[in-house]
């Protein structure tokens, strides 16, 4: 046995839709502007090839939480968002290849301080602190099996701000996984946020924001 100079910290985990069982997580992985519309509302061309960044695995909020509003931002923002959960590993792997790799699904929300964002584009300067800061990924209870085109519903204070089909995404989930696997060797436990339509937008503190994607339980998010 390895002995550690201060105890491990517990291994993240999310719900699983209809069991007990829970779902591991290892890292995440988001994919910037797959929805035509988004890319032109960033001001980007719609059809470049998928980019990603990352957040760490313990910024995971479980759906339902509360949670405060981020410190070094007067301009948080909702993107709802199409989750896909890994199952099998693979490096390398062809489309078909990647549908394979498919374990599951959920409803998520990448949060992001827009004001740091914006500074970083401006300056050439790296995502993270934009994107993978504490508590910014909201994901909901993760569906096993395949998933049906459906529509993608991001709700503030029970006004919708986004709606959009799966199938609009410039690059489907196994495109996505198959590219991402060309860089990098994917594991069971790693998570995908798939891109976000148009209508991101603003949360303030007292703000209740709900994503839904049909066939998937919501994942919901209060900000105090």
């Amino acid at each position: 046995m390895v002995a550690l100079v201060f105890p491990a910290l517990p291994t993240v985990t999310l719900p699983v839709t209809g069991r007990a069982e829970r779902f591991p997580v290892r890292r995440i992985f988001c994919v910037g502007r797959n929805y035509a519309e988004h890319a032109r509302e960033m001001g980007a061309d719609e059809r470049e090839a998928p980019f990603f960044f990352t957040k760490p695995a313990d910024a995971v909020v479980e759906s339902g939480s509360r949670i405060p509003y981020p410190p070094a931002t007067t301009n948080l923002h909702h993107e709802g968002e199409l989750v896909v959960a890994i199952g099998k590993a693979g490096k390398m792997v062809s489309e078909a290849e990647a549908q394979v790799m498919i374990w599951g699904h959920a409803a998520g929300n990448d949060l992001t301080r827009r004001d740091l964002q914006a500074e970083a584009k401006e300056r050439r300067r790296p995502w993270d602190m934009a994107k993978g800061f504490d508590k910014s990924a909201v994901v909901g209870a993760i569906r096993q099996g395949a998933l049906p085109d459906g529509r993608l519903r991001c709700s503030v204070n029970g006004m919708v701000r986004q709606e959009a089909r799966i199938s609009e995404m410039i690059w489907s989930p196994a495109a996505i996984i198959a590219a991402l696997s060309q860089m990098v060797s994917l594991s069971p436990g790693d998570l995908i946020f798939t891109g976000t339509p148009a209508g991101v937008g603003p949360l303030n503190r007292g703000d209740s924001c709900k994503v839904e994607i049909e066939g998937l339980q919501p994942a919901t998010v209060t900000i105090v």
